[in-house]
Order: C-alpha cells, then structure tokens, then sequence
C-alpha cells in the first residue's frame, strides 16, 4: 500500500484543486493537438486521441518527472506519415511497440545521462525552434477551410477572441493563482460565444473526437524479418525522436521547477507508453513541452495533474465529445500562442553580444533546423556535432609547454592541456628530438591523455627519441594511458604520484 502511495506521489503535499485544474485545462489543450499530428501522420483522429490518452495516463504514473505530459506529437507524427500512407495503420501500430522496446533499452543501459552531453545553445535553439512551431501551428486558425487567409469581420472576431484569451492568462495570475489562467481563458471566450451566438471554428469542425475505449489488439502484420526490416528504420528514428524530445523537456521543466527528474526512468516510462499505446490502436508520442509547460504555470507539481488529464480526455471521447466539440478554437489559439511565447528563451537574444559566435551560429541553426525541417533529433545532433568539434578546435590550441634544463643536464617537458586527436599535431611540435640533451623527461602532471591518437602520439615519439639513442621519461601517466604504451616499462617513471580518477557523474535509474 505504501507503494501505491508513493506511486502517485501521495506521500508529499498534494494541492489537489490545483492538480485536478491543471489536468483539466490540459486535456483540452490535448484534444485539438492530438487531432492535428493524427491528420499529419494520415492516420485516424481518434488514433491520436488514444495515443494522447495512453501516452499521458502511463508516464504520469511510471515517468520519471512529475509534471510533464506525454501525447501524440507532430515529431513523431512526421517519422510515421510515410510508412501510414504506403503500409497502413497496423504497420504504424507495430512501429510504435518496437520504438518502445528500444527506448526501455536505452533506459536499462541508462543511455538518459547523455543527454547532459547536450550543451546549452543546442537547448536554447531546440526550444526557440519549437516556440516558433507553435505559433506557426496556430496561424491556420485564421484561414478558411478553402486555405484562405481571414478577412473582415471574421478576421476581427476570430483575433478578438484570441486576444481576450491571451489577455485572461496574462491578467489572471496577477490577480489570483487560485484558478488556472489557461482555464479561465478558455471557459470565458466558450461563455461569450455561446451567450452571443458567435459564429467562430469550433473543435467538432476539425475533426469527431466521439469514440469508445481503446480497443486493445495485436498488430494485424506478418512477424517476420520482411516486416522487421521494414518496420526498424521508423521505429530507430522515433525512439530516438521521443527520447530526445522527452529528456529535454524534461530538463526545462526542472529548470523552471528547481528539481531534478529522473531521466532513465523516463526513458523506460517512454517505452512502455509507446508499447501500450501500440496495442491500444495509439499513434505513440513522446512528452510535450507546450502541454508541459501549461500544466507547470497552471502550478502542478505532482503526478495527479497528468494522471487526470488523461483520464478527462478518455472522459471527452466516450462521453463529452458533444460539448467539446463546441469549444471555439480561438480560445485554444489563444492558450498555445501564450505557450509559444513562453517557452521562447527571450533572455537568449539578450545574450547574442555576450556568447561566443560559435555558440549563436549553433544556436541560430538549432533553430532553423528545428522549424523549417521540423526534425527535432537532426538538428540536437547537428548541435551536438558542431558544439563539440569548436570544443575540441579551441582545446587543440591550448596544449602548452614548458620547457627547462636542470643542473643535470636533463631537458624537462611540463605540459600543460588535454593530449587528444586535435592537439596531437601541435604536441609533436613542442618537442627537438635532435637537439635535446641524452635524457628527457615529460611531465604530464597538469595534463590529460584522452584517447588512442595521444596513446599513439607518445608512442611515435618515443620511438623518435629511442632511435637518436637517448633516454625519455614519463611521468604522471595514468594507469590506462601506462598499459596501452608500447616499452612502457623503460618509458615510464613509476615512482610518481598517479593521476587522479575522472569519474563521470551517472544519472540514477
């Protein structure tokens, strides 16, 4: 029993009216995305509901952060739409459990410390590339079903309301925190339609959200290697799409909560939630930063507010879907564009002057990448790649040494910096083989040896200096670095303090 109550975070402080507020506020906001991404992977509306609901209701429960919301996503969306069109929804459905099995996988090996190998341009371009999608996502509310751009009267009253909606959750908190300002905006511009008959979009003109229970069922596919083969690239590229997705936004919502998720136990909640949402006729997904970010301003901190968004979204598509329907998609508009806005990271346009050009040109196209590809793993790595060959160009030129001779005649080389592939190249230069006295000594007290191209630097130059038949030292190698080096034994001074022991910090499971 204790563990149930840990379970749904029972033995902390629980604002429950705050908790269930927020829920509620998140399920409408669910209902029109998870719509949308089901019509851009050519999939059925209510696939993408039943995706939102599973997704949702498993990792508010498993999830390794307390807080963020899982749904149906337009990234993963874009990664099945192909494999949709041309094999059908059952080979979607496969896709989706293999693509959690993987990411249980990279969970189990704790593949979620990684992403701290992630650097901070690369979050901010990953977050203001998403901001901009978001409010691009909305400009369609203002065109006809014909793909028009508003005009007139329907323009104002459709901006009208959006502004009024914005001006709610804007003006609301400064006032009370009691009742949700997302909320609160959306009830209010349902109340003004309603009591004045406005004639606006509503939420049954995209698409039906009525439905049943998710129906549970095996993929209907052959099980064997064709499928598999088939099946695996789409399954790689989403697994690695949602964790991606997931991790950092799981990073934000610690940033802006001062706490710290458990990113491994994410990634398994991930997986199961893909895996369940494959056999309950779900397009799978992965967390969502624009759902995330309305439930953490509406002031939820539990697992409660999740677990109640999901279970209201069941309750709209087997119940509600009548009133739901009604919504005015301005109000929707309204709360998505505030979202946009606030999760674009303004404070990183104040720092352009004061950031080295390499982190803004990564940054910069993070960004751009994540907007005009709408490839959200592509472009992390592109950053990822970029920030680490800069990192490795500037500590390249930083390998230093001083040089002396001592009242024995013996040169001493004291380097200083990281010995890697990109500095090896400078290192040779640093040494006179021929011109060095019979006996030398390299320290190595204030440096690091980091991989087989240093390994295999010292190698050739101590074969340099063996042919000229003089006598070199090492000194304040590493054990590792001592066993990879050929004649380590002659080489290597042994009666010296070792070097200490880097040890990378892991995350916990």
């Amino acid at each position: 029993m204790k563990k149930i109550f840990n379970l749904f975070d029972l033995k902390q402080k629980v604002n429950y009216p705050t908790e269930i507020l927020s829920g509620l506020t998140v399920a409408l906001a669910l209902v029109p995305e998870a719509v949308a991404f089901a019509m851009i992977a050519k999939l059925s509306p209510l696939v993408g509901l039943y995706a939102a609901f599973v997704m949702g209701l498993v990792t508010s429960i498993l999830g390794g952060r307390p807080g963020m919301i899982s749904g149906a996503t337009g990234a993963v969306a874009i990664v099945i739409a192909a494999l949709a069109v041309s094999h059908g929804p059952e080979y979607v459905f496969a896709t989706v459990i293999l693509a959690g099995l993987i990411q249980i996988l990279a969970g189990v090996f704790k593949l979620g410390k990684f992403m701290r190998l992630v650097p901070q341009p690369v979050i901010f371009g990953f977050v203001n590339g998403l901001a901009v999608i978001i409010f691009m996502a909305q400009l369609g509310q203002f065109k006809n079903d014909s793909g028009d751009w508003l005009s007139g009267m329907p323009l104002y009253m459709n901006l009208g309301l959006v502004l009024i909606t914005m001006f709610i959750i804007w003006g609301l908190p400064k006032l009370t925190k009691v009742f949700p300002s997302s909320l609160a905006g959306i009830l209010a511009v349902f109340g003004l339609v309603a009591v004045f008959g406005i004639d606006t979009k509503t939420v049954g003109d995209i698409a039906s959200i009525e439905g049943g229970f998710p129906p549970f069922h095996i993929p209907d596919v052959p099980f064997d290697m064709e499928m598999l083969k088939l099946i695996f690239p789409y399954a790689l590229i989403m697994a690695g799409v949602g964790l991606i997705e997931s991790l950092l936004t799981l990073n934000i919502v610690d940033e802006i909560t001062q706490t710290r998720g458990r990113g491994n136990k994410e990634a398994v909640a991930q997986g199961t939630a893909n895996i369940l949402s494959g056999m309950f006729s779900g397009m799978g997904g992965c967390a969502m930063i624009g759902q995330s970010l309305i439930n953490i301003s509406s002031g939820a901190r539990a697992r409660l507010s999740g677990i109640v968004a999901a279970v209201m979204l069941l309750v709209f598509i087997m119940f509600g879907a009548g009133i739901i329907e009604q919504l005015p998609m301005a109000a929707l508009t309204g709360v998505m564009i505030m979202v946009a806005i606030g999760t674009f990271e303004w404070a990183s346009l104040r720092t352009f002057r004061r950031m080295p050009k390499s982190d803004v040109f990564v940054m910069v196209l993070v960004t751009l990448i994540t907007v005009f590809l709408h490839n959200l793993a592509l472009a992390v790595l592109v950053g990822v790649i970029i920030s680490a060959l800069v990192f490795a160009w500037d500590n390249a030129k930083r390998i230093r040494a001083r040089k002396h001779i001592d009242e024995n005649g013996v040169k001493h080389y004291e380097i200083y910096g990281p010995l890697f592939f990109g500095s090896v190249s400078v290192f040779n230069e640093k040494f006179d083989v021929k011109n060095d006295p019979d006996e030398v000594i390299i320290d190595f007290a204030e440096s690091r040896v980091v991989d087989q191209s240093a390994i295999e630097a010292l190698n050739k130059l101590t074969e340099r200096y063996q042919k000229e038949g003089k006598t070199i030292h090492l000194k304040h190698l590493s054990e590792d670095c001592r066993r990879l080096l050929n004649n380590a034994d002659k080489l290597i001074d042994v009666n010296v303090m070792e070097d200490p022991t880097y040890k990378v910090v892991v995350d916990k499971v």
